[in-house]
């Protein structure tokens, strides 16, 4: 048998793989990598080893690392993974001008959006997303997941026919401040959308309680207001860059990350592991923020 992470030994959801293994009379199992959880942590190995079945560990690791980094983060810092991603022109521009933004990226990258949805546990938008993109945040796939919709909205000063108000097949969860509940609050409830009202209403905050539903992954597919505050408050440690072969111009036309209060070059925030591909006529290039807990 080959899995990508340790068999676990506990009762948790679900009974311990290793049990199933042993019964089953599996003679040898190729490992991944180890689990991070303290509760397994070597303890599934040895127990598999106890039993007479042949052990290999480290197959691969680096990938199955990269395959786990959402269920690997959680444990060891007790929040999801946060993925910021965005799609921007060769000038560094996220709209026109106007606000018109669709679209950026060709049909491929769009699609490699899609899958990358269908493989986060939620999706997080702001406000002005919603008023101005009337996304659906979905995977676009009947056949693949959808991620939980999040909306992060301080005074709900949104349109009561948005798209992602929805309900029937895929779940919204609007986090909003004290005070803002009205006419919309009701209104959403009653569409079946769940509301949870934060003091403050912060990106920290929100990954916390997200934490607590138990969720790994976490997308920010957010405009650049919302990307800044959410780089600040450290609720993102991976950056997905998607960059379109176009200029638009404009001094007015947003970029993807607002203000960090950064002024000098210096100071600016350097991606660790960096890589990149080509999808169709764009690039893609993904890196990690350097760890402040590290």
């Amino acid at each position: 048998v080959y899995v990508n992470m340790e068999p676990c030994n506990h009762y948790g959801r679900t009974p311990p793989c290793t049990e199933a293994l042993i019964r089953a009379g599996v003679a040898k199992v190729v490992v991944g990598m180890v689990d991070p959880d303290p509760r397994v942590s070597g303890k599934g190995i040895e127990r598999l080893r106890a039993a007479g079945i042949e052990v290999v560990v480290g197959v691969e690791e680096s990938a199955c690392r990269q395959l786990n980094e959402g269920f690997i983060h959680r444990i060891l810092y007790q929040r999801p993974l946060g993925i910021l991603k965005y799609a921007m022109t060769l000038d560094g521009k996220i709209a026109a001008t106007s606000g018109h933004s669709k679209w950026i990226t060709g049909e491929k990258s769009r699609s490699w959006v899609h899958q990358l949805r269908s493989a986060c546990d939620a999706v997080i938008v702001g406000g002005n997303t919603v008023r101005q993109d009337n996304p659906n945040l979905t995977s676009h796939n009947p056949n693949a997941p959808n991620p939980l919709r999040v909306i992060m909205s301080r005074t709900l000063d949104l349109p009561r026919d948005a798209r992602v108000w929805q309900t029937d097949d895929v779940p919204t969860l609007v986090f909003t401040e004290v005070g803002t509940e009205g006419d919309l609050y009701q209104h959403l409830v009653n569409q079946g959308v769940e509301v949870v009202v934060l003091n403050p209403l912060t990106p920290s905050q929100v990954m916390a309680y997200l934490y607590d539903r138990q969720l790994s992954s976490v997308l920010w597919e957010c405009g650049g207001i919302l990307a800044a505050n959410a780089i600040a408050d450290g609720a993102v440690q991976k950056i997905v860059a998607f960059i379109a072969p176009k200029i638009i111009g404009g001094q007015g036309g947003p970029s993807p990350v607002g203000d960090l209060g950064l002024t000098l070059m210096t100071d600016a925030l350097t991606l660790e592991r960096v890589s990149w591909r080509q999808i169709g006529s764009d690039y893609v290039v993904e890196g990690y923020l350097a760890s402040k807990r590290e």
